[in-house]
């Protein structure tokens, strides 16, 4: 026979665990908390052009999220006037922000007035979980870089972006970011390669103008990327695989003994 105080016990532990069950049922998962992009950097230019006035930018989004792709972000440029009248607006589609990256972007407008201050403002992005966990998402090395100035002032900037994934890329965007000797970014260009297969690196020329007279520059960033405003095409690569940094099959004999297994005996005798 049970005790009268025991079966009491039993019968409010009991109680108490049917009323944890439908609470704790009820209860939603906590949301994961993604932070917004980051406009990191920002430069803009304006030199005299036929028709009015050249108005050219260059900027840096950075991605805090490492599992998720920043998608459908618009950069909105805006220009004013030295009287605060606005002379020059655009909206600008940009390319997928991908997981704990960065996104650089350039890009030029033309205004009949000449525009006395130009910022950039960013529409908040779209998020969307990646497939591959973070380290899947190489970066396309550029190889053989060169920055050549050109006697209007413009730069010339030639090189090759290779794919490190074993799918070809049907389309890349080439970005060059040029920066004086402590870093601080002058102005940028961009263009497209496509079909970029392993192994067959494409040339990409492009040409950065617009620079102030006096600019020094003293590095070229050149990063490359998928385009599109979704992170699908970069997600297919990273989902396809990479290719093996070692492809060559060693063509010495192994050791008999291993050095390391005769250097540690050496020593315990």
């Amino acid at each position: 026979m049970i005790p009268y105080r025991r079966t009491v016990s039993v019968l409010a532990l009991g109680a108490l665990g049917a009323f944890c069950l439908s609470g704790c049922a009820s209860e939603k998962r906590p949301v994961q908390t993604l932070k917004p992009l980051a406009l990191k950097e920002q430069v803009s230019n304006i030199v005299k052009s036929t028709d009015g006035y050249a108005v050219t930018w260059a900027g840096v989004l950075s991605n805090a999220n490492p599992w998720h792709f920043g998608e459908h972000v618009v950069a909105t440029i805006v220009g004013h006037d030295a009287k605060g009248i606005e002379v020059v607006r655009l909206d600008q589609p940009l390319d997928a922000v991908p997981p704990g990256g960065s996104l650089a972007f350039t890009g030029q407008a033309s205004a009949a007035e000449k525009p006395a201050k130009v910022t950039i403002q960013y529409r908040p992005a779209q998020w969307r979980s990646a497939a591959r966990i973070p380290s899947a998402f190489q970066q396309f090395p550029i190889t053989r870089a060169q920055t050549l100035r050109q006697k209007d002032g413009s730069y010339l900037i030639t090189g090759y972006v290779g794919n490190p994934y074993q799918l070809s890329a049907s389309s890349l965007v080439v970005n060059a970011l040029l920066r004086d000797k402590a870093g601080k970014l002058l102005g940028g260009g961009s263009t497209f390669v496509d079909d970029v297969k392993a192994g067959s690196p494409p040339r990409f020329i492009l040409t950065v103008s617009g620079l102030p007279a006096r600019a020094e520059i003293a590095k070229t960033e050149i990063t490359a990327r998928t385009w599109g405003s979704t992170g699908r095409p970069y997600e297919d690569l990273a989902l396809a695989g990479a290719i093996p940094v070692h492809t060559i099959k060693p063509k010495t004999e192994p050791f008999e003994v291993d050095r390391s297994t005769q250097v540690a005996s050496g020593r315990n005798q």
